[in-house]
């Protein structure tokens, strides 16, 4: 490989959530581990890898010039999305005027919302939900209004097309969240079942906002399919929401994009995100931004996607093989794993807060996956070294599932 994932990168001291923010966030933190155990950052969704070494040298190099004043985004910002998604997700027709600044998905996602519904409004979404989603609804006043994945004969988290169906009938919804690929699920879903979704979405005349984060990190044999690129009425239905930030381990640097084709859309949720002038864009995070589209970002992220694919191999036969009870469906894309733990704690009569305390206390510092509408589920971070992949799982069997 040209690039390194391998060198386990010490980040204590250095700004990360992942290891100094544990025990500071009470219901969602884990817990520091005892002594004589390392920590081993398995819960919030950033990787522990070296991002591609052309993001930092476009940030020093426009950080060399000591003049940080209001500026417009350039026109090497907008080629390289247009090129990227160009090239990465086979896009064709996109123009700089579709393309507009988020300060985070999230709060694109948001923007959305507050742009076509009221708070009271019931809001479609699929459960497992991304716990992003469900607290800043709640936060806004929206009602959620789950459709529940299921697993099908093979294991493979599907939607409930007639649930869907129902529920929007059921609840007069007009605005649905579409997450692509799914988090926590790890689902990269085929071209035949967005279509179906948004044939859903059309009879129902439900706006559609695609949560597509995750779009560059699917794994071994699995390609995005962009929602709005199954036909013209989802391109028009459709407000998409793209980052660099977790493709590169960005986050800290925020900066996010929108593609949203129609004008009308375009223009209400830029009217909402601007209303409070938050939606700005730092100059360094569009310079981040070209920095990671850049042909050496490509080679990088190809071969992320390989580490990130043999870890998950890994990890899938080692849980199913060592740890009797645990359920878990093998994603296809993200690198988050959400493991279904109901059967072994009611095997063992352990609580699902007391099987996360096991883990916490020698170092795996996974996430409560009841959070994610998922209950008696633990979602784990596989995007680190293999080694620490390897050493997280050898703990568990240990001190945790097999004492």
């Amino acid at each position: 490989m040209v690039y390194d994932f391998t060198t386990i990168i010490d980040r204590h001291g250095k700004d990360a959530l992942a290891v100094d923010g544990l025990g500071t966030i009470p219901g969602m933190a884990p817990d520091a581990p005892r002594e004589g155990f390392d920590v081993i950052p398995m819960w919030v969704a950033d990787m522990n890898f070296a991002t591609v070494p052309t993001i930092p040298e476009a940030i020093i190099e426009r950080a060399k010039h000591p003049l940080y004043g209001y500026f417009n985004p350039s026109d090497e910002y907008f080629d390289a999305i247009i090129r990227w998604q160009r090239d990465r997700n086979d896009v064709t027709g996109l123009t700089r005027d579709a393309i507009g600044y988020e300060n985070g998905v999230l709060g694109g996602v948001i923007s959305a919302v507050t742009a076509f519904a009221a708070p009271g409004d019931a809001v479609l979404l699929h459960s497992p939900t991304y716990i992003g989603f469900t607290n800043s609804l709640s936060n806004n006043g929206y009602r959620i209004v789950h459709s529940p994945l299921k697993r099908d004969a093979e294991g493979v988290w599907r939607m409930d097309f007639a649930d869907m169906e129902r529920r929007i009938k059921e609840n007069n919804i007009h605005v649905a969240i579409f997450c692509s690929p799914h988090n926590p699920c790890g689902r990269v879903w085929e071209r035949w079942e967005i279509e179906q979704a948004m044939e859903i979405y059309r009879r129902n005349d439900c706006m559609v906002i695609s949560d597509e984060i995750w779009s560059d990190l699917t794994l071994h044999g699995y390609r995005h399919i962009p929602t709005q690129s199954v036909s013209e009425d989802a391109r028009n239905r459709t407000a998409a929401f793209y980052a660099p930030s977790k493709t590169f381990n960005l986050a800290g640097l925020v900066g996010s994009y929108h593609i949203i084709y129609n004008k009308y859309l375009r223009d209400r949720i830029t009217a909402k995100s601007s209303k409070s002038h938050y939606n700005a864009m730092n100059v360094l995070s569009m310079h981040a931004l070209v920095g990671a589209y850049r042909p050496e970002g490509r080679v990088w992220l190809d071969e992320l996607r390989e580490v990130l694919s043999a870890n998950v191999d890994f990890a899938y036969d080692y849980i199913t093989s060592h740890f009797q009870g645990v359920s878990l469906a093998k994603p296809e894309g993200t690198y988050m794993l959400l493991l279904d733990c109901s059967a072994w704690c009611k095997a063992h009569g352990v609580s699902l807060s007391g099987l996360e305390k096991r883990g916490w206390d020698v170092g795996v510092a996974w996430q409560d996956g009841s959070q994610f509408n998922a209950p008696y589920s633990i979602r784990m971070n596989l995007a680190l070294p293999a080694s620490r992949v390897r050493e997280a799982l050898e703990r568990l069997d240990r001190y945790v599932f097999n004492v």
